[in-house]
Order: C-alpha cells, then structure tokens, then sequence
C-alpha cells in the first residue's frame, strides 16, 4: 500500500509540476501578446503622426501653389484690356457659333443642334470677354492640376509610410 501511495504521490507532484508549468507558459504567452500589442499600436500611432505630417506638409503645399496660380490669374485677366482694346472689341465680332462651342467645351458637353447661318452672326459677347472667360478657365484648370500633383504626392508618401519606408 505505502507503495500505492507513494506512486499517487509522485503523480500528483507531476501533475502538479505540469499544471504549474502550463499556468506558467500561459502567462508567458499572455505578456508576449501584450507586448506585440503595445508595438503594434505604438507603430500605428508613429504611423498616425507620420501621415498627418505629410497631410499637413502637402495641403500647405497646395494651398500655397494654388494661391500663386490665383493671383497670376487675376493678374493675366487684370491685363485683357492692355492685350485687347476697346477698338479691337468693335474691330471683331465674336461669332454666337464660337460661343455655343465654347461653353459646351467648358461643360464638357456636346454642342446642341448643328451649326448654320445663325451662328455666324455676332454674339452679344465681346472679345475682351472672351480673353477673359479663357484666362479664368486656365486659371480653374492650373489649380485642378496641382490639386491631382498635390493628391498624388500625399498618395506617394502615404505608400512610402504605410510600407515602411520614410518619405523624403
């Protein structure tokens, strides 16, 4: 019998040892998962502030560009009548056709109805008009392509950061 207890023993020793060492190892695992957690969110929010730096950086970029293409273009429209008097407003007539087309350019449609006599006579639109009406479209057209040129930029350093590489 002593011999019976004995073995009981040693068995609940091991069971014993065996229980401790799981509790053990699961508390390990426990704090290694914390731990990956704690450099994961610490990665994400480094992450956070490196985007929101290149967010900042390139919407002061663009507002800045843009504030340059604005001003140049009030100043283009500023010099229509230097670049087209008043004697060149009445020299030239502005076909009401050309400014059908025109608009239907600016709105990306297509011109409504066909073209006939009726668009050659003279729109009520000067040609001073005109010159400025392009120059603002220009201008419009300028800053929506630095506003792509700005996106693409934040889409290129948004890349580099997302990946792990560091923009610039």
């Amino acid at each position: 019998m002593t011999r019976l207890y004995g073995l009981l023993a040693i068995g609940v020793i091991a069971g014993l040892v065996y229980a401790l060492g799981w509790i053990g190892g699961a508390g390990h695992e426990l704090d290694r998962a914390k731990q990956l957690e704690t450099k994961q969110l610490r990665q994400a929010f480094e992450q956070g502030q490196a985007l929101g730096v290149v967010r900042a950086r390139v919407v002061t970029e663009y507002v800045d560009r843009v504030q340059v293409i604005e001003k140049t273009g009030r100043t283009i429209i500023q010099e229509v009548p230097v670049y087209v008097s008043e004697a060149a407003d009445r020299a030239c007539a502005v076909p009401a056709g050309f400014v059908r087309l025109h608009d239907a350019a600016a709105a990306n449609v297509p011109p409504s109805g066909s073209a006939g006599p009726a668009d050659e006579r003279a729109a009520p639109v000067a040609l001073s008009t005109v010159a400025a009406t392009v120059g603002g479209n220009y201008t419009e057209c300028h800053a929506n392509a630095e506003q792509l040129r700005q996106l693409q930029a934040y889409l290129r350093d948004h890349g580099k950061i997302i990946s792990g590489d560091q923009p610039p």
